[in-house]
């Protein structure tokens, strides 16, 4: 794993070779993903067959087999061990608490002349939701894209998810039946994203669609992007801790391994200004590392996308975080809030020696689908709003027009444009 300080002289060389770790080859597959698109849209059910036969191995027969049986979800739940079924529950009830503290409200504002102004808060018709199901399944994926789509009050939601050999995680069909899904399909990677895009003879159009996936998914999403809405264009997962000598070496090695381990291309980075906490908690890792099941996997994400780094201080090893701006941000100091003023871009905040990311992932109750590679400088998390819109609401009274009207004209003529100009005008005394 790279250790290196600040003060190095190729320091800025390396640093920027990690604010690299969130590039996607999208170019290189963009022709392949827009051929899948143009497939789906012109041959619907037969080429989403057709990718399925190629990419996950199996033969849909019917188009009725495209679908998730309702009873098979219900009949994973039943046979759920109970202590893992009350801990999806609690996870989901969790989940939900947080999400409706974001919902906006419609609300409409009056003023003395009699006008109205206001904003109306409505939820999609259809969402959605593309849940991996390729070297893992990730049923908290499911529940972190249904539940806020289901606390908007979105109508209709439609799950893909892939099934080499048509085989299914058994949670993630138990999660579903706990969202109330009707509508799940045996469907992945680009083919499924242009199939909620467009709608095909057996799966509807969707309003947006929401989700983590491979650079063919991300690359898909961004093809489609404007003829449906989108959370966000999601990379590697990753994770940035900053630490202070009050920090468990211990919990640091195995936090960084917390995300190496899904992923080759994961990234884990730990800044600090103590060079004695950074030997330390790279000698850990590498003991933690020969322990994982998933060893191969966290090995090359560390070697080849990990790094420590040592600062002179924190308020240099917080200034390098915020350059990053990595999806997960631990703080590990022994005054973790006196650091948050000073967080500018992160797309989850965990604070203090007690919170590991992992708590994020599944049961704390905001949501884990995030931004990546940088892209929390300007994307949020995924939260209710995704599945939302808002309307403007404006009613003039007789007395409001004649109040503004004047200078609404003036500015249209001086746009040139007449008729607008004249459709406020006949209406002022």
């Amino acid at each position: 794993m790279l250790l290196i300080h600040s003060n190095d002289r190729d320091f800025n060389e390396k640093f920027d070779e990690l604010l690299k770790r969130g590039a996607m080859d999208m170019e290189h597959v963009a022709s392949i993903v827009t051929g899948i698109i143009k497939e789906i849209r012109t041959e619907g059910n037969a080429a989403l067959k057709r990718h399925i036969e190629k990419f996950d191995r199996w033969s849909v027969k019917r188009d009725a087999d495209l679908m998730v049986d309702t009873n098979e979800m219900k009949k994973a739940y039943d046979t759920l061990d109970t202590a893992l079924r009350d801990a999806l529950h609690l996870a989901y009830d969790r989940i939900k608490a947080y999400h409706e503290k974001q919902m906006p409200k419609s609300w409409l504002d009056f003023d003395e002349a009699g006008n109205t102004l206001g904003q109306k808060v409505t939820p999609v018709d259809r969402a959605g939701l593309y849940i991996p199901g390729g070297k893992a399944a990730y049923p908290s994926s499911l529940l972190m894209n249904a539940i806020p789509a289901i606390v908007a009050g979105v109508d209709e939601i439609v799950v893909a998810t892939p099934t080499p050999d048509n085989e299914i995680n058994h949670l993630v069909l138990a999660a579903a039946h706990l969202c109330g899904i009707e509508k799940m399909f045996k469907m992945g990677g680009a083919s499924a994203i242009a199939a909620m895009a467009y709608g095909t003879e057996t799966v509807p159009k969707v309003d947006v669609i929401t989700g983590p996936g491979n650079i063919f998914v991300a690359t898909a999403k961004k093809l489609v992007y404007g003829d449906v809405n989108i959370d966000m264009i999601a990379g590697p997962s990753e994770i940035g801790i900053l630490a202070d000598g009050t920090a468990i070496p211990e919990y640091l090695a195995i936090d960084l391994l917390s995300q190496a381990e899904h992923d080759e291309m994961a990234s884990s980075i730990l800044i600090t200004p103590d060079p004695e906490l950074a030997e330390t908690v790279r000698e850990t890792l590498y003991l933690e590392l020969g322990k994982l099941e998933r060893e191969l996997i966290a090995r090359k994400s560390i070697e080849e996308r990990g790094a420590i780094i040592v600062t002179e201080t924190m308020d240099e090893a917080i200034d390098l975080m915020n350059r990053i701006a990595p999806e997960h941000l631990e703080v590990m100091t022994a005054n973790p809030f006196e650091l948050l003023p000073k967080i500018r871009h992160a797309g989850a905040i965990f604070m203090g020696h007690f919170t590991p990311e992992p708590i994020g992932d599944y049961i704390a109750g905001p949501n884990h689908t995030l931004p990546t590679g940088g892209t929390a400088k300007f994307y949020s998390p995924l939260n209710v709003e995704n599945f939302l819109k808002k309307s403007s609401i404006i009613a003039m009274s007789e007395d409001g027009i004649n109040a503004i009207g004047e200078a609404c004209a003036l500015l249209a003529n001086t746009e040139g444009l007449t008729a607008h100009e004249k459709s406020v005008r006949i209406r002022l005394k």
